[in-house]
């Protein structure tokens, strides 16, 4: 999971919740990233993010390729139900 913003008040959030879901779901690798700096065009050109427009893009990726893409603030719930679809331990 790539959570791609600035240090702004629609994704800070998402960092925090991102940080505390780390230990209880220690099968997936949480990242954050600037959405500022060079390292992060790869997600801005993805065709999944292309027309977003608001932040955090936040990007799940399961055996290399996208598996999801959301942009805005997001709440626990919604990243927890997207984790269970996406990286369910039974996969």
């Amino acid at each position: 999971m790539i959570c791609c913003g600035r240090m702004g008040p629609m994704c800070i959030p998402v960092y925090k919740i991102m940080h505390h879901l780390e230990t209880i779901y220690p099968h997936v690798m949480f990242l954050d990233m600037g959405f500022d700096t060079r390292a992060s065009r790869f997600i801005r050109v993805l065709p999944e993010c292309r027309s977003f427009k608001s932040l955090p893009i936040t990007i799940y990726y399961k055996n290399g390729k996208v598996a999801r893409a959301t942009t805005g603030i997001q709440t626990k719930e919604q990243i927890v139900a997207i984790l269970g679809e996406v990286f369910s331990t039974g996969d």
